[in-house]
Order: structure tokens, then sequence, then C-alpha cells
């Protein structure tokens, strides 16, 4: 399995975010081939000494890299990376990496 993580910075209007997010980001990434799981984490995301800069963090799952790669060079992830312009003027930062149950 591999992961893909968005973070989020904390926008300036949280309503304006969650409605672009929620009501059409989603949508889009939601119909990434290969995407096995999408889960947020909003709100008071916090860091080892407290609360952290992050708003929101996704967690997307998918069978291996070469799925995540495939699925971000498909229409879909061009789509999907193209709107990040739209609410996520504050800053993301996306990482990605294989998993492993131990």
């Amino acid at each position: 399995m591999a992961k893909l993580f968005a973070v989020y910075q904390q926008p300036i209007d949280t309503a304006a975010f969650d409605e672009h997010y929620f009501n059409k980001h989603v949508v889009l990434a939601k119909l990434l081939p290969g995407l096995r799981s999408y889960e947020v984490t909003q709100g008071d995301v916090m860091g080892a000494s407290g609360k952290h800069g992050a708003y929101l963090v996704a967690s997307l799952e998918f069978d291996s890299m070469a799925a995540i790669q495939a699925a971000m060079a498909s229409p879909q992830g061009q789509a999907t990376a193209a709107d990040l312009a739209n609410f996520a003027g504050a800053g993301v930062d996306l990482m990605m990496g294989e998993t492993r149950l131990i």
C-alpha cells in the first residue's frame, strides 16, 4: 500500500475553504483512478508541542507508489491538482510513500 498526504495550512477564511474543499475538491479527488480510501483530519490538528499550523490533513490510500503516480498523471489527477489554486492559497504540502503494517 501507499499513501498520499495533503497537509493544508490554516486558511484565512475557513468557511470558504470548507465549502470548496468538501463540495468541489473532494468530489474531484474521489474520481482518482485506483483510490482505495480517503480520510481527513480537520480542525485542531495537534503537533508534539501543541496545536499545529495545519488546518486539514487528507490521507489518500492507493495500492502502490506507481498507482499514486498513475492517478496523478491521469486527467482526474491533473484536474484535482489544478483545483488547489482555487482554495489552498495558504499553502499545501503533498507527501507520499509506501506503507506497511508493523
